[in-house]
């Protein structure tokens, strides 16, 4: 993975790629997933990340795995968290083994 480029969100994905192609609304996925549209939108939006609980309800609904949905909600996680700490990080000194 390229660290200078941040990873796409799972709600991204959703969003652009997954909603057209299903030719499903908000209101109609977020019933299939039972969860407030309120809850999706901001999932889609990126203001939220995808939770376990929210990973295997699209796992389950698009015949795919938890751990598709969890793993790129992780990268970009990661990536944000990286860049928030990184003078922190660096100031922590390696214990040497």
């Amino acid at each position: 993975m390229n660290a200078q480029r941040m990873p796409t969100h799972p709600g991204a994905v959703l969003r652009e790629d997954i909603l057209p192609a299903m030719g499903l609304s908000v209101t109609e996925l977020a019933r299939r997933l039972h969860m407030s549209r309120q809850s999706l939108h901001r999932i889609l939006a990126e203001e939220q990340p995808v939770t376990a609980a929210t990973a295997l309800k699209l796992a389950r609904l698009m015949d795919t795995s938890a751990e598709l949905w969890l793993n790129m909600q992780r990268n970009r996680d990661l990536w944000e968290q990286r860049r928030k700490l990184a003078a922190e990080l660096e100031s922590i000194e390696p214990v040497a083994a």
